[in-house]
């Protein structure tokens, strides 16, 4: 079904979580036949089958996520609007849902309800470079809305007609991204992920844990030895040797204990989320913490709050764990599974430490879904 496109083009994307229950045959077809008739352009039959889904899964966020994209390609703005403002509701942890919220702001022109959702959009996850994208979009068709008014109130000024056709140059080849569970052939779609067998519930590409640099070994500096005394003495081995090889034992120790200490807070941290303990969670942070999203650390704290103590059960595991220690700052890189409720998401995530009155807390925090 086509649509016309909006002031500022919709891209969408792969929703990218995982869902514990989407692993099993049975709910795999679901998946695979409501995105099929979805991609045929047979959306009154794709709403049936996610209807008749979720009467007895009300709750799922995948199959809730694609009867918003089948709202959206029937041209029900509205109720496509109320599925995915619920969906937010239910799960603030996935940014995708604010970013379609945005796709549909946009679309009615309601250029500041957009800007707000793709500000949620990168609070939720500060990497989503979609909605970086977007929000970059959107800045510039409300200063072109700025620009025009200001040319309605003073038409001499020679000025405003210069940057308002710049601003026009440039939101003119803009596409502005949404989330949708595979991109079809009626919609243009820019950059879009590629459709995939079912289930279609897909998690995008882990970087793969930088392996923390070997720790010298003094031995291997040593000069190769000679078998024959024939040939003359090689150059001594001490003058290309690296600096590195002043490294002591007993500084090799004193990392390796520091990179100890780290593991233990990412345990305790996980820990701590995981057992709903709000005050040792956010007792993990320093006072030097950069909340992402360029909120204030008050406001941050009172959303994890929130979200922590609004699940009846949280689950925090840590896979392939590096450290990396220098001085009093260290970075610690490894993949974190987050189960809540019907809702497993699975990323890489980064937290940066500093060695605080002998204490190792978090100073920054980066996920990479």
């Amino acid at each position: 079904m086509n649509h016309a496109r909006s002031p500022a083009s919709l891209k969408f994307r792969m929703l990218a979580i995982l869902i514990g229950m989407a692993c099993t045959a049975t709910y795999a077809d679901d998946y695979g036949d409501v995105n099929q008739l979805l991609r045929a352009g047979k959306l009154p039959e794709a709403m049936s089958r996610a209807d008749q889904y979720l009467a007895t899964q009300p709750k799922d966020p995948q199959m809730r996520f694609m009867k918003g994209v089948i709202q959206r390609d029937s041209g029900k703005t509205t109720e496509a609007i109320a599925t995915f403002t619920h969906l937010t509701e239910d799960y603030p942890e996935l940014p995708e849902p604010y970013n379609n919220l945005a796709v549909l702001y946009a679309s009615q022109s309601q250029f500041d309800k957009a800007r707000a959702a793709l500000e949620m959009a990168i609070r939720t996850n500060p990497s989503y470079s979609t909605a970086h994208e977007n929000l970059g979009d959107i800045y510039a068709k409300l200063a072109s809305q700025a620009y025009n008014k200001a040319l309605q109130l003073d038409t001499s000024n020679a000025v405003v007609p210069i940057k308002l056709a710049l601003i026009r140059e440039i939101f003119g080849s803009a596409n502005v991204k949404g989330s949708r569970p595979t991109p079809t052939t009626q919609q243009s779609v820019t950059a879009a992920a590629p459709a995939v067998k079912p289930p279609i519930v897909v998690v995008a590409p882990l970087a793969p844990p930088v392996a923390a640099p070997p720790k010298p070994v003094a031995s291997s500096l040593a000069a190769p030895v000679v078998s024959a005394p024939a040939s003359p003495p090689a150059p001594p081995v001490a003058s290309k040797a690296p600096v590195e090889k002043a490294t002591s034992p007993t500084t090799d120790v004193a990392s390796s204990i520091h990179e100890k200490e780290v593991e233990t807070a990412v345990g305790k941290w996980a820990s701590a989320w995981s057992a709903r303990d709000v005050k040792s969670y956010l007792a993990a942070y320093g006072k030097d913490f950069d909340p992402p999203g360029s909120v204030s650390r008050k406001t941050w704290e009172e959303e994890r709050t929130q979200r922590i103590v609004s699940k009846a059960s949280i689950s925090v595991k840590v896979d392939k764990l590096v450290v990396n220690v220098v001085g009093n700052h260290a970075v610690a890189k490894f993949r974190q599974s987050y189960k809540a409720g019907g809702l497993a998401i699975s990323s890489h995530k980064t937290l940066d430490f500093s060695k605080i009155n002998d204490h190792w807390q978090i100073v920054k925090e980066t996920v990479v879904n």
